[in-house]
């Protein structure tokens, strides 16, 4: 167990640093240390993802029975990946810190002069982002690692997929932050980045529902009613997020395809 939480708390910021220096060092680049910062963050970000989703897919592929079977792939990719949320609330502070900066950003004159206002701002600015991985790290590690007694592997595959939203979103982030919301490629990411999101996130819990349902033999309107509630409260304040998140993605999109404000 160690092992693997030692290989994930090495694996991610190695990955950070080795990314940022080589955007820095290449001949062709040479990219500056803030540019660097945010590519490489949503890199890491996005290899997190990927590896994630190849997980999840793997586990529930493998899951015939979706309450009992196990794959020994489960609790050590959740144990490899609980050190990427803590490094990544730095990652994206570090982002915070850099973005004003970038050469040409409206708000460059507006960005905090010390490290301590810096913190403060990013706490408020991204604060339910912060929230999520904190939960992530305090509350969903030692409920899937220990609370579930490895029955829900099926289950816990299904949720590693949502990351499959994650690349594009980077991406998106990406293109906005230097500017180039008026390519093309902006707008294939963005209709890609609409669908993945609602698939993967906004429909996740309403699918384990219906997967649930068929299981037991319940209609899918029962099943609330029928599992513990404290699943059903996990399932909301997991999903709530995933909502509000997907209407800024949609007022974005309406503004990207429609050029109005929603």
């Amino acid at each position: 167990m160690l092992t693997i939480l030692a290989a994930g708390s090495v694996f991610f910021p190695g990955l950070f640093l080795l990314s940022k220096q080589c955007l820095k060092s290449i001949p062709a680049l040479r990219w500056s240390e803030g540019d660097a910062v945010i590519v490489s963050a949503r890199l890491v970000s996005s290899v997190q993802a990927v590896m994630a989703s190849s997980a999840g897919y793997i586990i529930a592929s493998s899951c015939e029975d979706i309450i009992e079977d196990q794959h020994w792939l489960t609790s050590t990719y959740i144990m490899f990946a609980v050190p990427y949320f803590v490094y990544d609330i730095y990652a994206m502070f570090m982002c915070y810190w850099y973005k004003l900066r970038v050469k040409g950003h409206e708000e460059a004159s507006a960005a905090p002069q010390h490290v301590g206002s810096a913190v403060r701002s990013y706490l408020r600015r991204e604060f339910l982002m912060v929230l999520h991985h904190v939960v992530m790290v305090t509350v969903c590690f030692p409920v899937s690692v220990f609370w579930r007694q490895g029955k829900g592997d099926y289950f816990q595959g299904i949720m590693f997929m949502a990351e499959l939203s994650t690349p594009s979103v980077c991406l998106g982030k990406i293109l906005i932050q230097y500017k180039q919301q008026h390519t093309l490629l902006h707008k294939v990411n963005g209709a890609l980045m609409l669908v993945t999101f609602f698939i993967f996130r906004v429909l996740l819990f309403p699918y384990l529902y219906y997967v649930y349902g068929r299981y037991a033999s319940i209609p899918f309107h029962m099943v609330p009613l029928t599992v513990p509630w404290h699943c059903n409260v996990g399932a909301a304040l997991l999903m709530a997020p995933q909502l509000y998140w997907f209407s800024l993605i949609c007022r974005g999109a309406l503004r990207l395809f429609t050029g109005t404000s929603p």
